[in-house]
C-alpha cells in the first residue's frame, strides 16, 4: 500500500493561535497527589503555582501555555496513570483559561494522550503534545509506543475533533534503537500520516537544543507547522524562529534556568522582546 500524508490539518498554529509563528510558555506543574514528590501540600497552593507562572508567561508576551504534569517524576507509563492527574489538570487549565483567556495545550507524561484528551476537553485546551505518537522507542520508563490508534478513536469517541495534536520527532529522552533503520524523515513523515496537526523537534533531553540541521530535515519531510520544544534560549530563538512556526519554552525562562524552579517575570520579559524581531521578519 502506498503511504499518503493527511492535508486535513494545514496550519495549526494560525488555527489556534491566530498568527503565523507563537511563543508558548510551559507551566510545570508541581507534584500532585499520589506522585512520590508530592509532600501534602494543600490543593489550592499547587492551583496558585500554577498560576503564578502562567500570570508570569502571559504578561511577558507569549501567546499561549502548555500545562504539563512535571512534577510527578519518576513519570508512570500511559496505563498505570492514576484517574487524579487528569482531574487535577483539568482544574487547573479550567482556571488558567478562565483568568488568561489564551490558548492553551496539555501534556501528561509520560506518552499519555488519552488523560491529556480529556483534560483538554474538560478544561478547554485547544491541543495537545504527544512525545511519541507514532513508532516506538525505549524511555526512562521503558518501553513506549506511539498511541496514535487509540488516541484518535478516543477523541472521535469524545466529539473533540478541534482539539490539534502537537507530537514530538526523535523525541528527547529515548533509544531510538528500534526504528534506527528508519530516517528521521521517515519518523516525522509518519505523524502526519497518523494525523498530526504540528511536529516538534526536540534536543536529547529537557533543556537541550534541537540541532539546526535536525530542525531543517524535519521541516523539510513534512507540510505540516514545525516547532521546537527544547532548549530554547534568548541566545537562539531568533535563528530557530527563523526556521519553524514556533516554541515551546521552559527551561530558560525559570529562576536560575533550571526547570523547576518558578518563572522568572525578567527572563521571560528578555526573551520575548528578543524573540520580536524574528516574530514581526
Amino acid at each position: 500500500m502506498t503511504q499518503t500524508i493527511s492535508n486535513i490539518a494545514s496550519d495549526a498554529i494560525r488555527d489556534i493561535f491566530g498568527r503565523p509563528k507563537a511563543l508558548i510558555g510551559m507551566v510545570h506543574c508541581p507534584a500532585f497527589p499520589g506522585a512520590p514528590r508530592y509532600r501534602g501540600a494543600a490543593v489550592d497552593s499547587l492551583y496558585d503555582t500554577c498560576m503564578r507562572d502562567a500570570e508570569a508567561l502571559v504578561a511577558a508576551g507569549f501567546h499561549g501555555l502548555i500545562i504539563e504534569n512535571h512534577g510527578d517524576i519518576p513519570f508512570s507509563k500511559p496505563d498505570d496513570i492514576g484517574y487524579e492527574t487528569a482531574a487535577f489538570l483539568s482544574v487547573i487549565t479550567d482556571r488558567i483559561r478562565r483568568a488568561l483567556g489564551v490558548p492553551l495545550g496539555i501534556n501528561v507524561l509520560a506518552n499519555a494522550p488519552i488523560p491529556a484528551i480529556a483534560t483538554a476537553v474538560a478544561g478547554g485546551a485547544a491541543f495537545v503534545r504527544v512525545n511519541q505518537w507514532a513508532n516506538a522507542y525505549v524511555a526512562n520508563e521503558g518501553f513506549m509506543e506511539g498511541r496514535a490508534a487509540e488516541a484518535m478513536r478516543y477523541r472521535a469517541a469524545l466529539r473533540a475533533d478541534g482539539v490539534k495534536i502537537f507530537a514530538d520527532s526523535h523525541v528527547k529522552h529515548g533509544a531510538h534503537a528500534i526504528t534506527a533503520d528508519r530516517s528521521v524523515e521517515e519518523l516525522t513523515r509518519d505523524l502526519a500520516f497518523f494525523d498530526a496537526d504540528c511536529v516538534i523537534a526536540t534536543g536529547n533531553r529537557t533543556g537541550d537544543s534541537a540541532a539546526t540541521e535536525e530542525i531543517r530535515t524535519i521541516g523539510g519531510a513534512t507540510h505540516l507547522p514545525v516547532l521546537v520544544g527544547s532548549g530554547v534560549t534568548e541566545a537562539n530563538v531568533c535563528e530557530i524562529l527563523g526556521l519553524t512556526s514556533g516554541v515551546i519554552v521552559a527551561s530558560s525562562l525559570k529562576e536560575g534556568g533550571v526547570w523547576w524552579n518558578p518563572v522568572d517575570p525578567a527572563r521571560a520579559a528578555a526573551f520575548v522582546k528578543t524573540a520580536q524581531e524574528a516574530l514581526e521578519a
